[in-house]
């Protein structure tokens, strides 16, 4: 068995995926919300992903961890790695809830994923699969440094591929500072961003 490890930042603690996380879990892949990780899906359908979210931690040796509150608990979406059978490369993922959109949790819980999976198990590049019509994943792609890579293989045709820089590239940069002060800026209770969510 695979020991999941537990990831912390100022705000969260990532844990692995557990049957009682599965509630939040079925109502946003049962919803619009999940328009563009193919669903919305029904409620087997759900279930089927869930038990894969977990095994793939057993496969892989890695996958996604659940996003939890540092303080409350509460859960707030997922994020981590992600790899089925036959994709071109192993891709880092993030989901939100739908009613915690907009509070930096994405771009907080992606940026710890992303140094774990580049320090701890020794990623040198990764990319996401992103639906090229889903804007908000996107602008987090973006702001992470990803970007578009037109010579990447994609999973069907329909999806577009987003480069993470590579650790060496990242490392003390002023990107990797700019991610930091947005992380903090939303860590601060009287920040209150304009415009429309972005994450």
């Amino acid at each position: 068995m695979t020991d999941i490890p537990t990831l912390e930042t100022n705000r969260l603690i990532l844990r692995g995926p557990e049957p009682e996380d599965y509630p939040d879990f079925k109502a946003t892949f049962t919803s619009y919300r999940a328009r563009f990780m193919g669903g919305p899906l029904n409620a087997y359908e759900s279930w089927m992903l869930y038990a894969a979210e977990i095994g793939h931690w057993q496969i892989r040796g890695y996958g996604m961890w659940m996003i939890h509150d540092q303080v409350t608990d509460e859960t707030y979406g997922m994020a981590g790695a992600w790899k089925p059978a036959k994709w071109p490369e192993a891709e880092i993922a993030w989901v939100i809830w739908p009613e915690m959109n907009g509070k930096g949790y994405a771009l907080e819980a992606t940026h710890a994923v992303r140094k774990y999976l580049y320090e701890q198990k020794g990623w040198e590049t990764a990319v996401s699969y992103i639906d090229p019509k889903n804007l908000d994943s996107i602008r987090l792609a973006e702001r992470l440094g990803a970007l578009k890579d037109a010579e990447a293989q994609t999973i069907d045709g329909n999806d577009s591929v987003y480069r993470h820089p590579t650790p060496e590239a990242l490392a003390g940069t002023q990107l990797a500072h700019g991610i930091d002060m947005e992380i903090s800026h939303y860590a601060d209770p009287l920040f209150k961003p304009k415009g429309w969510a972005l994450d």
